[in-house]
């Protein structure tokens, strides 16, 4: 067996692992506010989680085609199989790191930085698709700024509409429609985080001379879904605790708008082959509607650290994807 089909196996393997890491990290945002309202049972979350990210994977491909080719040109990457390694290895290093900490930091971050990392450390800052670089960029910045928006502007026209309701009622209809709103949230989760691995995955198969364009085989947009599935099936409980308590008391109408808000905005990216952060949308929609419902009520203390760690996953990972390149340069 030579090299090149050896690493190319490797990556495969690093890939879905990067989506099943994935599934137990970044789904925990996707039904926090499910579970913390009492909606959904943490196991039936975690089971309905699991398929509705499955079906929102096997559903787009957009995405992945923007991985593959927007950050850097997979036909023209020098050392790319070694890059794309590297990132992989920077990538879930971080994940694991956060997720061992319960920071619901964001994995499509770590991903993106890395793979620039790792493309800068084997050809220099040349090697980046500046303008795809760019747009992916700013979708990652604009997205959780959207998502705060419309989800304080959302429970704000709730806070109207249902001022008279009684309480009780309200709050019994909202846990209800909760269920439906996280299945929603999870199937959107599906059809933009597991395309990454599928962009990873193609992107090498490229480098290695597999295939020519970047259309997403079949058996890839499979195996990726199932993992990223599988990976739901796990959960994040430290991620669902911080998601779902620390950043304000959530009630099933907050839930509800939270829920609506981070959906739309995740749905909105995928259908421009956008890749976004489901954490960053899905945490903001949540300070945007807990700015709505009471400014005092949300925990500030705890959006500052989910900030600060939105911030430093991007230079970090390209530090650590640079430094797993280094190093894997010397064996291969």
């Amino acid at each position: 067996m030579d090299t090149i089909l050896i690493l190319t196996i490797l990556i495969v393997v690093g890939a879905l692992a990067f989506d099943f890491i994935n599934g137990f990290h970044d789904t925990a945002n996707a039904i926090a506010t499910a579970v913390s309202t009492k909606a959904l049972k943490p196991r039936h979350a975690i089971i309905m989680a699991a398929v509705m990210n499955f079906a929102g994977a096997l559903a787009f491909t957009g995405v992945a085609k923007t991985i593959t080719k927007d950050i850097v040109d997979p036909f023209s990457l020098e050392n790319g199989t070694i890059v794309i390694l590297a990132a992989l290895l920077a990538a879930i290093t971080w994940n694991l790191v956060t997720w061992y900490y319960g920071i619901p930091s964001s994995s499509s971050h770590a991903l993106i930085g890395a793979i620039a990392g790792a493309a800068i450390a084997a050809a220099g800052v040349s090697a980046l698709n500046y303008s795809g670089f760019i747009k992916i960029i700013q979708a990652l910045i604009f997205s959780p700024i959207l998502a705060f928006v419309v989800g304080f502007l959302l429970y704000s026209i709730f806070k109207i509409v249902f001022k008279n309701g009684n309480l009780a009622k309200t709050n019994r209809n909202f846990r209800l429609i909760q269920i439906a709103t996280a299945a929603l949230q999870s199937f959107t989760h599906g059809t933009n985080d597991a395309q990454k691995a599928m962009g990873i995955i193609t992107m090498a198969l490229i480098v290695n001379n597999y295939q020519t364009s970047d259309d997403i085989q079949t058996w890839v947009q499979v195996s990726c879904a199932t993992a990223m599935g599988l990976g739901t099936s796990i959960g994040g409980w430290k991620i669902i605790k911080t998601v779902g308590g620390k950043i304000m008391k959530i009630r099933p109408v907050n839930g509800v708008a939270a829920d609506l808000t981070g959906a739309a905005v995740i749905f909105g990216a995928t259908a421009i082959h956008l890749p976004v952060s489901t954490t960053h949308v899905i945490s903001s929609s949540i300070l945007g509607v807990g700015s709505a419902h009471r400014l005092k009520g949300v925990k500030w203390g705890t959006a500052q650290r989910m900030l600060i760690t939105w911030v430093i996953t991007l230079p970090i990972s390209a530090s650590l994807a640079a430094i797993f390149f280094y190093i894997l340069n010397l064996f291969f």
